[in-house]
């Protein structure tokens, strides 16, 4: 018979949902150099990267909160107190950065939506370009993160209080 698991509370949800916003963030530029190789398509894909940014940026606000809520909680060493404030540094970078990218993206959207016909092609070509050269030390600072992350799991053995089973 299948069972739900026990709600592990909003500490122990941060296994659960801290690699969402990893993988919608790191495979949202994809999409738009999938736009900028199939002309065809450059709406969709420009739109699909947009929506990986919102749900990925959402995610990392979930991912922070649920972080804040496990290291509360957490065994402590001088070791691992280093490592876990590198991490959270780290991650509300993430989310800050990840929140500027969003929005500017959006905004490349609307203005692409609104006056493109107005825009040179190499402008059309140029301005994602840009904007993926300035996505990628928020992909460094992303995967960095959660290396430090892992570390604290694999390295140190910081887990998440996961209520036990009925």
């Amino acid at each position: 018979m299948f069972h739900m698991p026990p709600y592990p509370g909003w500490d122990g949800l941060h296994p659960i949902v801290l690699h969402f916003p990893i993988v919608l963030l790191l495979v949202a530029p994809l999409l738009v150099m999938a736009g900028l190789v199939v002309s065809r398509h450059r709406n969709g894909f420009y739109l699909s990267a947009l929506v990986l940014m919102v749900l990925g940026t959402v995610a990392a606000y979930v991912a922070v909160s649920t972080g804040e809520a496990a290291a509360q909680v957490a065994d402590r060493t001088p070791e691992i107190n280093r490592v876990l404030s590198q991490h959270q540094s780290q991650a509300d970078r993430v989310r800050l950065l990840f929140t500027v990218l969003t929005l500017v993206w959006l905004a490349i959207m609307l203005v692409f939506h609104f006056i493109s016909h107005q825009l040179a092609g190499w402008l059309k070509l140029a301005v994602p370009l840009v904007f993926l050269v300035c996505y990628l030390p928020g992909m460094l600072i992303l995967t960095n993160m959660a290396h430090l992350g892992g570390r604290l799991v694999h390295q140190y053995g910081v887990h998440a209080m996961l209520p036990a089973e009925k």
